[in-house]
């Protein structure tokens, strides 16, 4: 029976969903219960990782240090994981989370600029961290091209790879392609980080366990940027069902939903129409970017993104909507004054 481990990153995708709003006060709480569950792994901190607080993608509640120094003491089982995005993550950062109990440090990169986590992998693993790599699947690279990055990430020393699906745009025989012709090649345990913008993130994460990922994330009811992350409720019962083993009881999982988490949920893990169109290969993080950019200027959310789409615009980009937002206008308004 396959053991699959469970990252939980209701307390960093989720901050997405919170805009980034979390107290330290209900980081702590949740941190505390989900860790009863018995999942292996807890992500947490802003939404874009170590340093991210920033007005480019919105201010955190609390700083990164504050964060840590409210989590470490209540987690007792599982171990604490970070995720950096280089260029924004520094060595500072790495630092402070091993000064502050983390144990696990994910970089995550376009695929096709995994070489500029290099550096940080390495002075991870100087730091005593164990280093993850994260590669967002890229709906413009084949499944070789995949396996080579990823080969890079594992010549690099992470011992980990993930492949993320953050617009939730994959479909499981995808998911399952690249996941099987990595592990044939790849030594270090594969991992898969899915959305839910086409309802397909249960699907797809079991595709990747199927084709041999050993490693997934999930977040209670899903809570995470865009439609959310792949609800670890419903994996958990599929998981049972198809002869899968994990450490985390399921009914604890529930219960951590239900009681502690969807009180302070500000919306229910809704399919709405604007997140469907995330399909499109945008990154769930750009939903509330291109709402707010929509409403300024009298423009249909689902415009905007689709527009982002089609310019293969990445994470980091979130302001661009602004700028789609007023060009769309523009076109409205010559089009009603012809």
């Amino acid at each position: 029976m396959k053991r699959i481990h469970i990252l939980d990153s209701t307390l960093r995708d989720g901050s997405h969903a919170m805009s980034h709003k979390y107290t330290t006060e209900q980081m702590a709480m949740l941190a505390e219960k989900i860790d009863g569950t018995g999942v292996d792994f807890i992500e947490f901190g802003h939404g874009n990782g170590v340093g991210g607080s920033s007005i480019q993608y919105g201010f955190g509640a609390a700083t990164d240090e504050e964060y840590m120094k409210a989590v470490r003491p209540v987690v007792k089982n599982a171990k604490l994981a970070i995720i950096t995005l280089p260029g924004i993550g520094t060595r500072y950062d790495l630092r402070m989370a091993k000064e502050n109990g983390v144990t696990v440090a994910r970089f995550a990169t376009q695929m096709s600029e995994c070489d500029i986590a290099r550096q940080h992998i390495g002075m991870a693993k100087e730091m005593g961290l164990i280093p993850w790599a994260v590669l967002p699947l890229a709906k413009f690279l084949s499944v070789e091209e995949t396996l080579r990055y990823a080969q890079t990430s594992e010549r690099f020393g992470a011992e980990v790879i993930y492949l993320l699906d953050g617009g939730g745009s994959a479909l499981p025989e995808e998911v399952y392609e690249r996941i099987f012709t990595l592990q044939k090649h790849i030594d270090v345990p594969l991992g898969f980080h899915a959305h839910n913008n086409m309802q397909l993130a249960v699907a797809n994460t079991l595709a990747a366990i199927d084709a041999g990922a050993t490693y997934v994330d999930t977040c209670i009811k899903g809570f995470g940027a865009g439609a959310g992350n792949c609800p670890v409720e419903p994996l958990l019962l599929a998981l049972d069902r198809k002869g899968y083993r994990t450490n985390v009881d399921m009914y604890k999982a529930m219960d951590v939903g239900d009681k502690y988490l969807k009180p302070l949920m500000p919306r229910p893990m809704e399919l709405t129409s604007d997140q469907i169109m995330l399909g499109y290969g945008v990154y769930s993080s750009f939903i509330l970017f291109a709402r707010r950019a929509a409403a300024k200027y009298g423009v249909d959310t689902r415009d905007i993104i689709k527009e982002i789409g089609l310019r293969g615009c990445t994470e980091g980009q979130e302001q661009i909507c602004i700028q789609v937002a007023y060009e769309l206008a523009q076109k409205k308004k010559a089009a009603q004054n012809p």
